[in-house]
């Protein structure tokens, strides 16, 4: 039997062989399967993400190894777009050699059909009539009709053959699923970009890195107009053009020109009330050669610009390059606040006591909405922040987050700072108590001051003959007192009250550390608060009253944040006092012609799926035979599939016949 086999495969030729295994049920399955696992990971994982943002999620070993397998672009990859065009091929073939056979089946009513066979059934039954073989036929032929059958008559020697079905459809549908899979994948590798793979393989691409114009994007960079399929974004602030799109590749992007300009006329937000948008739209024009005038639209989300086969979409909003005006506090030394004029993406140089740095804006927004910590509201706005970094000379950069407008928090309001080193890092946020005025002016004369050593030199001195005699050891020469005094700031400063501790850890025997300890807070404390009070004495309080409540309070909270201090380890404090916001649009603009195929395959695979489990294949067969006057009935019937419900149909099919023809069954 083996021997057999294995001789009839070698008679056939390879060509043969190959058609077979196409078009094999099982290459199909595995196939589809592929596909449905490359659309799972499609859906988990975000595609097409800067490569920073994955390696910061999984790290570099997985990042290397989900690079290495395409799956940050999996619908563009190279071994899913061959999946596809193995899947277009199969089906296609599997349509070719089977669509024959099942027209032939859809045209065939198999009247043909052995009285042998047809006993063999699960639904057949045999009569007796008085009536004769015509109006049998007849009769039989209205019953088919009314139950939605199509019949036809075969004339035997001996009997007739009424041969009916219906639900061909069924069969069908297996011809509509199989085009529309191949229509769905044809779609799929259009919009999939095959001649882009094809260049970035032979290196007619390359991928740009730099953060640099788009007017000095080199061509190899550069995507012709005519590219197959795109989808692209850019950032067009109010009153500007723009025609051309970015597409996030790899790991950098490629410049895609397009044929015709796109300028932003106006772009509003709707807000809720409690702050957060509600809706964003922008006015567009669009400038084309081809156009008599130009063409005016207005978009919004899930309501596009479709114009000669581009898509443009409403998909975010940003900054579109607004001044600001920042007052620039020195954290150490001595030198005076100054205010400079900033705009959002521009690059500013700043001149430093520490040394030049560059001030980079990354962002602006004039509405904030965070969760409200009093849980008065679900929502609150917050006001303006700006999104920023400071860069040395060296090229390392520190990434901060500030606040316009100081937050509630406890009865007292604060102006919050967050800063992190790498964007792997969480914001850690500084709390500066807000003054009588909402302001941070009084906390950085505070900070100011602590900084001077010339200027705590002057006010430990003249408060140390009010110090109580117990406080400190007799010591002849206060200048060496006073220079404890700064000293011991200087520390809290530099390091807070951790270093402090260090400090007395280091030099101070162990059974005497708690107390040294204890003293150095008395006299920390003391300190301090003589330090506040010169500056409340700028502001014009009057030196023999005592401390409100709001003064004492922003007290604490300022030592707990000079405290903390030496953590915001930059030389100058940024405070946005004022702006001239400029808003920007984001679109994403796409061209799939692909999806004039996915969307009728998709309808015709509905179709056909429909037709497959919707309109089962059902047939009959009567056998008129006997006596001329007095026929003998043979009725069988089979359906392709839901034996259930055929049960029913096959009933009444039975008892309409009964009904019609006036016979008692014999058997």
């Amino acid at each position: 039997m083996l021997a057999s086999v294995d001789s009839s495969f070698r008679s056939l030729s390879v060509t043969t062989l190959l058609i077979r295994f196409l078009g094999s049920m099982n290459l199909a399955i595995t196939l589809l399967v592929a596909v449905a696992i490359a659309s799972i990971i499609g859906t988990v994982l975000q595609q097409n993400q800067p490569y920073p943002d994955y390696i910061l999620k999984f790290g570099p070993f997985w990042f290397e190894v989900f690079k290495s397998l395409d799956l940050f672009d999996v619908y563009s990859s190279v071994w899913f777009l061959v999946i596809l065009g193995f899947l277009v091929i199969s089906t296609t073939v599997c349509i070719f050699r089977n669509t024959p056979r099942v027209l032939k089946d859809i045209r065939d009513y198999k009247e043909s059909a052995q009285l042998n066979a047809l006993r063999r059934m699960s639904h057949c039954h045999e009569w007796q009539s008085h009536f004769s073989r015509e109006i049998c036929l007849e009769r039989i032929s209205a019953v088919a009709s009314a139950k939605g059958y199509r019949l036809v008559v075969k004339k035997e020697a001996k009997h007739l053959i009424v041969a009916a079905k219906k639900g061909s459809g069924s069969r069908l549908g297996y011809i509509f699923t199989h085009v529309a899979i191949v229509i769905i994948c044809i779609g799929g590798l259009i919009d999939g970009n095959v001649p882009l793979k094809i260049a970035e393989m032979t290196d007619n691409i390359q991928v740009e890195t730099r953060n640099i114009p788009a007017s000095e994007v080199p061509l190899i960079s550069t995507l012709p107009v005519d590219n197959l399929s795109f989808r692209g974004t850019v950032t067009i602030p109010e009153g500007q053009k723009a025609n051309l799109a970015f597409i996030d590749f790899k790991d950098g992007y490629l410049v895609q020109r397009l044929p015709f300009l796109i300028a932003v006329e106006d772009f509003r937000i709707d807000y809720y009330k409690t702050g957060q948008p509600k809706s964003f739209a922008s006015d567009l024009i669009i400038y084309d050669k081809a156009l008599d005038a130009p063409l005016h639209k207005t978009i919004s989300v899930n309501h596009p610009l479709e114009y000669n086969g581009y898509t443009i979409y409403q998909s975010s909003f940003g900054d579109g390059g607004s001044e600001l005006r920042i007052k620039l506090w020195p954290l150490k030394g001595a030198k005076l606040s100054d205010e400079i004029q900033a705009v959002v993406n521009t690059p500013v140089a700043l001149s430093l006591e520490k040394g030049d740095m560059t001030l980079e804006i990354l962002d602006f927004r004039p509405i904030n909405v965070n969760p409200d910590i009093t849980g008065v509201k679900q929502f609150k706005n917050i006001g303006p922040r700006f999104q920023y970094k400071l860069r040395t000379a060296t090229g390392e950069a520190t990434e901060f987050i500030s606040y316009m407008m100081p937050v509630e928090k406890d009865g007292a309001k604060y102006y919050l700072t967050g800063l992190r080193h790498t964007p792997a890092e969480d914001f850690r946020y500084w709390y500066l108590p807000a003054d009588s005025e909402d302001g941070v002016a009084r906390f950085m004369r505070f900070l100011t001051l602590l900084g001077d050593e010339e200027k705590l030199k002057e006010i430990a001195l003249s408060t140390l003959p009010k110090q109580p005699d117990s406080l400190l050891p007799m010591a002849k020469d206060q200048e060496l007192v006073a220079q404890f005094m700064v000293g011991l700031v200087k520390q809290f400063v530099d390091g807070g009250v951790a270093l402090i501790a260090a400090k007395v850890k280091a030099v101070v025997a162990p059974d005497k550390q708690s107390e040294i300890s204890a003293l150095y807070a008395k006299v920390l404390h003391h300190f301090l608060r003589n330090v506040y009070w010169v500056v409340l004495q700028e502001e014009g309080v009057d030196p023999t009253s005592s401390l409100n409540a709001f003064d004492e309070r922003f007290y604490e909270d300022a030592v707990a944040a000079v405290s903390i201090s030496h953590q915001y380890d930059v030389p100058v404090y940024l405070d946005l006092v004022g702006f001239d916001h400029k808003e920007a649009t984001g679109l994403q603009v796409t061209r799939s012609p692909g999806k004039m195929l996915v969307f009728p395959g998709c309808l015709l695979l509905v179709v056909g799926v429909f037709c497959m489990f919707y309109l089962p294949q059902r047939r009959f067969w009567v056998i008129v035979s006997g006596p001329l006057e007095n026929a003998q009935l043979f009725l069988a019937a089979q359906a392709s599939r839901n034996p259930y419900e055929f049960e029913q149909e096959y009933s009444e099919l039975e008892t309409a016949l009964l009904l019609q023809l006036e016979v008692e069954k014999t058997n």
